[in-house]
C-alpha cells in the first residue's frame, strides 16, 4: 500500500528558496495547503543554514542596480539569463526589509543605525549584508520560526522525495520517502515546486551540506526537463585542510579575502600577483581558485597540500569581532585564525548551472516550478559570493506569489498507480538483494574521479575518463544490494542518494566535454581561451532515453559584453 497526501502546493526542499516560497504561498491565501517535504529537520538541513558571508543588495548610493547586474554579467562570464539577473538584482533589495520588517532577521548595522554591507570579490561596491559571519543560521532561524507559525502549512520531516509525478504532460505533485519510517507517500498538488539545493557532493572535498545530492536535478533529469550549464562548478578557494577529517573543505567565507586578508603559497609568496595583479585576493572564486590548484600541483604548497589564508595582519581583536563563527570552527581544530594563517584548499561549493526556467520560475512543465540552486541562469559560469542566498529568497518569493496563483480555480490532480509504479520498483530494487558491488567504493570512486578528471582543470582525455568512469558505476549501482528494512535504512538512503549523483555528474562531464573553451569556473587546459565565436549555453535533455546536447546563443537583453569582455581564465597550466 502507498500512502496518499493532498496539498494545493508541495515544495520540495525547505532551504532559504523553500521556505520563502511557503510563507509567501501561504500568506497570499491563508486558505490554500502548504506542503514543505525536507530531507532533514526543519531549519536545520540543507545549505541555507551554512551561509556565512552574506546577501547581496543595492540600498545606497554611489551603488546601483546596473553595477550589480554588470558585475554579476562579468563575474557569470556573460552567459547568464540577464533576465532573471535582473529580477535578482530589482528585487533583492525588498526581499531584504521583507526578511527584516517581516520575518524577524536581523542584519548588522552601522554606527548611525543603517545596514552594514561589507566588500565582496567581484564587486564594484561593498554590498553584501550580513549578520556577523552566520548569516545562513539568522535567516533560516527565523525562516522556520514563521512556517511553524502559520497553520495552513505542514512540514513532513526526514523526507525525500523521490521522483516528480508527471501526467499528460502536467506535474500533479511527488512520491515521497518517509525516511523515518521507510514508507512511500504519494502527494497529488496542483502546483509543485522544486528546490531541493544542487549540492556537488559528487566530488572529493566539498564544501556544500553532507545531506545534498543533487536531487531536484536528477528528478528533473528524469522527469524530462531541459537544464543549462551542467559544466559550471564552482569550486570555492578557501576549505579548510583538516588531515584525516571530514571536515577538509569546510568553508572559511569570502568575507576573509574582503577585509583584506592574504593568500600565500607554501614559499610564503602572495601569489595572487602571477594570476590577477589588480584584485589580488579580491579577485573571483573561479580564479582565485584555479590559481591556488595550480600552485599546489606545482609543488608550491603547504605541508599538508594546500595554501595559506592570513588575516592576523588585520589584528586579532578585529578578526575575533567580525568572524566570530569562523574563529570557533578553526580553534575546534587547533587553528588560531586571528593570529596566524590557516591552511586552506578549494573546495567543491556551489552549482552553477541547473534547470531552465524562467523569470517566474515556471518550467516547460505545466505546474512544475523551480528556485535556488536546482535552477541555472542567474549565475552563469561563475556565482559572486553573497548572491546564493539573495537568489534563494527572491526567487523563492517569486516562485510563492506564482503558485498561489497558479492554483485559483484549478482542479486538484486524481493521481492513478500508474503513474507512480514504476518508481516504486525503482526504489525499492536494491532492498534485500545479493548483490555483488560495494556501495561505499563506488561512491569513493565517483568522488575520486570527478576531482581527479572533471575538476578545477580539465582536457578532453580526462574528462572521457571520467565519463567511462561514471558509467560504470552507474551499471554497478545495479548490482548493488543493501538491507531489507525500510525504516532509517542507511544505506538504501545512500544508494538513493549515490543514485542522483551519478545522474547529475554524468550532466556535468557532457556538458563539459562540449563546451570547448575555457569560461569562469569552466577551465579546459586543451582549450585555455574563450571561444572567439558567439557566447552560447550548453543545453542537455532527455528524449526517449536519448540525450540531446545542444549549444543555445546568449540573448544579451540588458547589457553587451564589451568587445574585449574580460572572462577569468588568465591562467596557464605551465607557469
Amino acid at each position: 500500500m502507498i500512502d496518499r497526501l493532498g496539498a494545493d502546493v508541495l515544495i520540495l526542499g525547505a532551504g532559504g528558496a523553500g521556505l520563502t516560497a511557503a510563507l509567501r504561498a501561504a500568506d497570499a491565501s491563508p486558505s490554500l495547503r502548504v506542503t514543505v517535504v525536507v530531507k532533514g529537520l526543519l531549519g536545520r538541513a540543507g545549505c541555507t543554514r551554512m551561509v556565512q558571508g552574506g546577501y547581496n543588495a543595492v540600498l545606497t548610493a554611489p551603488d546601483s542596480l546596473d553595477a550589480h547586474l554588470r558585475d554579476t554579467l562579468e563575474g557569470g562570464g556573460w552567459i547568464n539569463d540577464q533576465e532573471m539577473v535582473w529580477t535578482l538584482v530589482r528585487e533583492a533589495p525588498g526581499r531584504v526589509h521583507e526578511l527584516e520588517a517581516r520575518y524577524g532577521c536581523f542584519f548588522d548595522r552601522t554606527a548611525d543605525g543603517h545596514i552594514h554591507q561589507k566588500p565582496f570579490a567581484g564587486q564594484s561596491y561593498d554590498r553584501t549584508i550580513h549578520r556577523g559571519d552566520l548569516t545562513g543560521i539568522e535567516i533560516m532561524n527565523r525562516l522556520s520560526e514563521q512556517v511553524r507559525a502559520r497553520a495552513n502549512i505542514t512540514v513532513l520531516e526526514e523526507c525525500r522525495a523521490v521522483e516528480l509525478l508527471v501526467d499528460g504532460g502536467r506535474a500533479v505533485g511527488a512520491m515521497v520517502l518517509d525516511i523515518r519510517r521507510g514508507e512511500l507517500i504519494a502527494v497529488a498538488a496542483r502546483a509543485t515546486l522544486l528546490a531541493m539545493g544542487g549540492g556537488p557532493t559528487m566530488y572529493k572535498v566539498i564544501a556544500c551540506s553532507a545531506d545534498k545530492s543533487a536531487d531536484g536535478l536528477a528528478l528533473a533529469w528524469r522527469a524530462g526537463l531541459e537544464l543549462r550549464d551542467m559544466e559550471m562548478v564552482q569550486f570555492h578557494p578557501t576549505g579548510l585542510v583538516i588531515p584525516g577529517s571530514l571536515m577538509t573543505g569546510a568553508l572559511l567565507e569570502e568575507g576573509l579575502r574582503g577585509a583584506g586578508g592574504h593568500l600565500r603559497n607554501g614559499l610564503g609568496e602572495r601569489f595572487m600577483q602571477r594570476y590577477d595583479p589588480a584584485r589580488m585576493e579580491r579577485s573571483t572564486r573561479d580564479l582565485v581558485s584555479r590559481a591556488s590548484f595550480l600552485e599546489i600541483i606545482e609543488g608550491r604548497g603547504t605541508p599538508n597540500g594546500g595554501v595559506w589564508i592570513d588575516v592576523s595582519h588585520l589584528g586579532a581583536d578585529n578578526v575575533e569581532r567580525a568572524f566570530r563563527g569562523m574563529v570557533r570552527r578553526c580553534r575546534d581544530f587547533g587553528r588560531d585564525l586571528a593570529r596566524g594563517p590557516v591552511e586552506v584548499q578549494p573546495t567543491t561549493h556551489f552549482m552553477m548551472g541547473g534547470i531552465v526556467t524562467d523569470s517566474s520560475c515556471r518550467t516547460m512543465v505545466e505546474g512544475l516550478f523551480v528556485a535556488g540552486e536546482d535552477a541555472g541562469g542567474v549565475h552563469g559560469a561563475n556565482r559572486l559570493g553573497g548572491n546564493g542566498v539573495a537568489e534563494s529568497t527572491v526567487f523563492g518569493g517569486i516562485a510563492g506569489d506564482a503558485m498561489a496563483d497558479f492554483v485559483v480555480e484549478r482542479p486538484a490532480p486524481q493521481v492513478h498507480a500508474s503513474v507512480f509504479e514504476r518508481t516504486v520498483h525503482a526504489v525499492n530494487a536494491p532492498r534485500g538483494r545479493a548483490g555483488d558491488a560495494n556501495l561505499y567504493a563506488l561512491q569513493r570512486e565517483l568522488r575520486a574521479v570527478m576531482w581527479d578528471k572533471a575538476g578545477l582543470v580539465r582536457d578532453a582525455a580526462g574528462l572521457a575518463e571520467a565519463r567511462a568512469g561514471v558509467e560504470r558505476i552507474a551499471d554497478a549501482l545495479g548490482r548493488v544490494g543493501v538491507p531489507g528494512h525500510g525504516a532509517f535504512n542507511v544505506a538504501w538512503q545512500d544508494w538513493l542518494n549515490l543514485t542522483n549523483q551519478v545522474t547529475v555528474a554524468g550532466l556535468i562531464v557532457t556538458s563539459a566535454l562540449e563546451r570547448t573553451e575555457s569560461r569562469g569556473a569552466h577551465y579546459r587546459s586543451d582549450f585555455p581561451s574563450p571561444d572567439p565565436g558567439p557566447i552560447y549555453t550548453v543545453r542537455v535533455r532527455q528524449r526517449r532515453d536519448e540525450m540531446i546536447v545542444a549549444r543555445v546563443p546568449v540573448d544579451f537583453t540588458r547589457m553587451r559584453p564589451p568587445t574585449t569582455a574580460r572572462v577569468e581564465v588568465s591562467v596557464d597550466v605551465g607557469d
